[in-house]
């Protein structure tokens, strides 16, 4: 790539992320020497202007899509150069396109085509007498200049078949004009249908998809999760789904364009126009429309399913807790696990509370004991089969305990795939899966993050239409909010597993084992410096990761904190400026002392940006903050609500378990989480959901309606006086 074009991106990119040239250019250089997302937005603040993770990702993205626009645009003028057909102003054309689609359609005309009725014709020799027809003359004799085209030998016999044969020429011509294909694109997004009707409704067993039998709507209003419903019933079976556009209007407008005098064979060219649009272009287009319909509604729900994630993986950890995780079941009994406040497994149990064997006495008494024994504080009941029923028993038995104890529904969404998976067995080889799952459950509650991490994001049950979407877009983009959120939080290096480590700046799965390996042969990390030693943990590697590695309680205090090793000399110089020294982090003394410190002064004398002398001050203040500790912690409960109970106008708190498109799922402790739609989140106007609510947020709701035998409640948000 050339200065100049270089130059051109970098200042597209600047505009549209609303930053500085000079930001760019060094957040793309400091991506192309190997640096790590996170560890850019955390160290590298000065050379980027302060982004974020997601700034970041999306100008790094923007500028390879930029790449790979450059590179295809020097391949099509090399192509079509190689064919001595490039002019001036085409390669302005090309070298101008904003969009891959744009590039394309330049290149139609030139492109290596199958065998088409046009190249057929071609092959007869009957393009000149397509030139002929498409120049409109105005005088002459079909019948004589056809004549001359005819040859046996070429399979050419007739007058008509001369004529067909320039048409399908003809068709070709104009379906390959790149700005009538972007005209007629534009034309279909702006007042085409989409449409829906029933195909096979015997394949819609529950009626999902009933409202689409007899459906259109405007292209240009579509909501995504309505694009990617219809796909799913199309590729069921059930639908059929087409476009329609205002066929009339574009035909009239295409003739215009082509036909600009009248001639006596106008008719046969109006024919080949009306041939290239129906046969060549709405198909065409109809395609590419769809496609970028479906791209953009894949985009919607990849986008839904990453913040929803993210909300969920910074869910408050319950610190410091004995828990009981209970993994409800009727059949096979509820399995039980107490987990002390690092994790560990202290005692496993089955019990029978529910159907079809209520042992609801004998259960209650394996609980109370377990409980007493182990001093647990806090019930975790994953949301799965029986899980109401399983709540219920809870409660009851808690008020037989004599002193306070709470419990929480907790979402189980991929307990059992843990459970199943080579890390469950290779953590808990001697446990039953189901075992397991009690385990997760209860660890869930502990520290949401350092469980999630162990199964596959998609996996959790945050989304809408996860597996419709593109399945390697999804994972990248799970697997960079799991990266971003683990970064973020930190990790401590001697209680980490390899499932949390893996995600850290810079760190594999393989070097993640070999941390853990060496931990268990060489005992607990005392010195950041020692991770050096670790097998394939290189100077890039050890650069990108360590500061997010803490090590709590070991010689070094800096090490418990998020400063980079890079910058303890100046996290050490600044404590000696307020009379303080390492063993002091976190005082009320260094805190009293730093929050008073003239921080333009400072980075003055110091040779450092504000930014990183920001970030080194806070993290001495507050050596062990967690931003998940700033998010409000869950709902404990002590008591049950049935359906039965909901009255309109109740008035509630919930916690909210999935945002989509339309709404948003609250559990308000009944059996089915109650839906607040997209109108009833506020007063105001809401784009989408997200603006209002996350998942994981405790609200305020308001029982709406109840429909008990559909299992639906409808609930608002908005106060019932105040609507």
């Amino acid at each position: 790539m050339n200065e100049e074009k270089k130059m051109q991106i970098i200042a597209k990119l600047a505009q549209e992320s609303n930053t500085k040239e000079q930001y760019v250019t060094q957040l793309i250089e400091l991506v192309g020497e190997g640096n790590t997302v996170p560890f850019i937005a955390r160290y590298r603040k000065e050379m980027t202007g302060g982004l974020d993770e997601v700034q970041i990702r999306d100008i790094v993205e923007k500028w390879e899509y930029e790449n790979q626009l450059l590179k295809r645009q020097e391949e099509v003028v090399r192509l079509i150069e190689e064919q001595g057909k490039l002019t001036d102003e085409l390669r302005v054309q090309i070298e101008s396109a904003k969009k891959l689609q744009e590039i394309e359609d330049l290149y139609r005309p030139y492109k290596q085509k199958r065998r088409t009725r046009a190249t057929v014709a071609k092959e007869k020799g009957l393009e000149p007498f397509a030139e002929w027809l498409f120049s409109l003359p105005k005088s002459g004799d079909i019948e004589s200049e056809s004549n001359a085209y005819i040859n046996e030998e070429k399979e050419v016999t007739t007058i008509e078949e001369v004529i067909q044969g320039a048409q399908d020429i003809i068709a070709e011509w104009v379906s390959d004009d790149a700005d009538l294909r972007k005209w007629i694109r534009h034309r279909g997004f702006s007042e085409g249908k989409i449409q829906a009707s029933v195909k096979d409704q015997s394949l819609d067993e529950k009626s999902v998809f009933e409202m689409y039998y007899e459906y259109d709507e405007a292209i240009r209003a579509i909501v995504p999760h309505r694009i990617l419903a219809m796909n799913r019933g199309e590729k069921e079976g059930i639908l059929r789904v087409s476009l329609l556009f205002p066929n009339e209007r574009v035909l009239q407008q295409m003739k215009r364009k082509f036909i600009t005098q009248h001639s006596f064979v106008e008719n046969l060219v109006s024919d080949a126009i009306e041939d290239a649009y129906k046969r060549l272009i709405t198909p065409s287009i109809e395609r590419e429309i769809r496609n970028e319909l479906t791209e953009k509604a894949e985009a919607q729900a990849i986008h839904i399913f990453s913040e929803n994630l993210r909300h969920l993986l910074l869910q408050p950890p319950m610190k410091d807790k004995v828990v009981l995780g209970v993994d409800p079941a009727y059949r096979t009994g509820c399995k039980l696990a107490v987990v002390d406040h690092t994790g560990k497994v202290l005692d496993i149990a089955v019990v029978y509370p529910t159907p079809p064997r209520n042992e609801v006495e004998k259960a209650s008494a394996v609980v109370k004991e377990l409980i007493e024994k182990h001093s647990v504080t806090m019930v975790a009941i994953g949301n799965g089969t029986a899980s109401r029923e399983t709540e219920q028993f809870v409660a009851d038995t808690m008020k037989e305990i004599d002193r306070e104890i709470y419990y929480l529904i907790v979402n189980e969404a991929g307990a059992s795939v843990y459970s199943a998976s080579d890390l469950g067995r290779e953590e808990f080889p001697h446990l039953k899966v189901e075992e397991r799952s009690a385990v997760s459950i209860a660890r869930r509650l502990q520290d949401p993050l350092a469980e999630l991490v162990k199964i596959d994001p998609k996996s959790v049950g945050v989304g809408q239409y996860q597996h419709d979407v593109s399945q390697k877009s999804l994972s990248e983009s799970l697997t960079f909010v799991v990266e971003t959120v683990v970064n973020q939080v930190g990790v401590n290096v001697n209680t980490a597993s390899v499932a949390l480590l893996q995600y850290v700046a810079g760190l594999s799965k393989s070097v993640a084992t070999n941390i853990i390996k060496q931990r268990e042969e060489q005992g607990r990390f005392t010195d950041r410096k020692q991770l050096k030693k670790v097998p394939r943990l290189g100077a890039k590697t050890y650069e990108q990761a360590i500061g997010f590695l803490r090590i709590i309680d070991g010689t070094q205090p800096l090490d418990a904190t998020a400063i980079h090793p890079e910058s303890y000399k100046e996290a050490q110089e600044l404590l000696m400026r307020v009379g303080a020294k390492a063993d002091d982090i976190g005082s009320e003394k260094v805190k009293l002392n730093l929050q008073n410190i003239d921080l333009k002064q400072a980075t003055q004398e110091m040779g450092i940006g504000v930014p990183t002398l920001r970030d080194i001050v806070e993290s001495l203040i507050r050596p062990a903050r967690d931003p998940r500790d700033e998010v409000a912690k869950p709902l404990l409960k002590q008591g049950v609500l049935q359906m039965e109970d909901l009255m309109a106008g109740m008035e509630l708190q919930g916690t909210v378990r999935n945002v989509v498109d339309f709404g948003a799922f609250v559990d308000i402790g009944v059996k089915q989480d109650g839906l607040v739609h997209i109108s009833k989140l506020t007063n105001r106007f809401v784009k989408h959901p997200l603006e209002v609510v996350s998942v994981g947020e405790i609200v305020t709701v308001w029982v709406d309606q109840v429909d008990i035998g559909k299992g639906r409640i409808a609930l608002t948000m908005k106060e019932p006086d105040k609507q």
